[in-house]
């Protein structure tokens, strides 16, 4: 019964996200009150990710190395470049600028791996992927940010190494160590962390809307555009390296999938401590945007064909 409610409740968080945004916009005190534990809630999530993993998710990665790296170095190419160009051709402030390149310098969502598999893509090439750009992303994210938008804003580039390296990676390895060390017997809880991602994208978005009720209309056209235009470029971008590269159709819809989709969750959360309110807009519209259209592709790809028997016949 529990884990129905939890799939109900994971299932319509586009639905959710939305009304709490309207309630933080009218009501905002209550969210900025518990603005102290957003780290915190972060790092539970990665940790509900690094419990899911399992050492086979790894061993996929070492048999066959090539199409990752062509997925990851796709995912930190196409998409800061992207972002960059984007902001200049709309001639966006220099917050907002910075705040677009940041969310295209994050690694793949985590909701990515869910559409993969709603898709009929390459599930299992969607985890290795969001788990590759996931360990990167310490040097890479803070890394791009600083080397796109340095010249417009100052860019803490270790200070965001180190936010990265405790919000992402140390909890993501405690998760993956604890799945280790209880085996079978993180099944029981394992489905309560999806919900838990699912809040947290509630609350970040809650937060940056409470945070932000002087910009959001003075900036939502402009913002809009730009993320609109950098989510549908990523998946077309993506899809074409897979066309390109001559991959399965199933791994082609796994890389649009997974450069379209960032972690914008992070990149919210990088920008609400390093910047500002105004440079976590970007990255929090962009949490909307490119699940709507991640649920939209998922639709019109679904097949008679079940996922996981996509799986088992592309995967490594």
């Amino acid at each position: 019964m529990l884990e129905k409610i939890l799939s109900f409740y994971t299932r319509l968080f586009v639905i959710w996200v939305t009304i709490f945004a309207v309630v933080a916009y009218f009501l905002p005190g209550p969210f900025v009150a518990v603005k102290g534990a957003m780290n915190w809630f972060f790092a539970l999530t990665m940790f509900g990710i690094g419990a899911v993993l399992e050492i086979g998710d790894f061993k996929k990665i070492a048999a066959k190395p090539g199409i990752v790296l062509v997925g990851t170095c796709g995912q930190f190419t196409i998409m800061p470049l992207g972002a960059f160009v984007i902001s200049r051709l709309l001639h966006l402030p220099p917050e907002v600028t910075v705040g677009l390149i940041l969310t295209g310098s994050a690694p793949g969502a985590m909701a990515s791996n869910v559409m993969s598999y709603l898709s009929g893509a390459d599930t299992a090439y969607s985890v290795s992927l969001t788990t590759v750009s996931t360990l990167l992303c310490p040097v890479l994210t803070p890394g791009l940010t600083l080397l796109l938008a340095g010249s417009v804003l100052e860019v803490d580039f270790w200070g965001m190494v180190l936010s990265v390296l405790q919000m992402v990676i140390a909890p993501l390895f405690v998760g993956f160590i604890v799945r280790y060390w209880l085996g079978t017997r993180v099944k029981k809880v394992l489905s309560i962390f999806p919900a838990i991602s699912v809040t947290f994208i509630i609350f970040i978005c809650s937060l940056v809307v409470a945070m932000n009720r002087d910009y959001i209309l003075m900036l939502t056209a402009a913002i809009f555009a730009a993320v609109i235009i950098l989510n549908l470029y990523g998946m077309l971008a993506g899809y074409s390296v897979g066309r390109i590269f001559q991959m399965h159709p199933a791994r082609r819809k796994t890389l649009a999938i997974e450069i379209g989709m960032q972690n914008a969750g992070l990149g919210t959360v990088l920008a609400l401590k390093h910047f500002s309110p105004r440079t976590a807009v970007p990255a929090a519209v962009f949490v909307f945007v490119c699940i709507l259209t991640a649920s939209v592709m998922a639709a019109l790809w679904q097949t008679n064909t079940r996922p996981h028997d996509v799986d088992n016949n592309t995967a490594y």
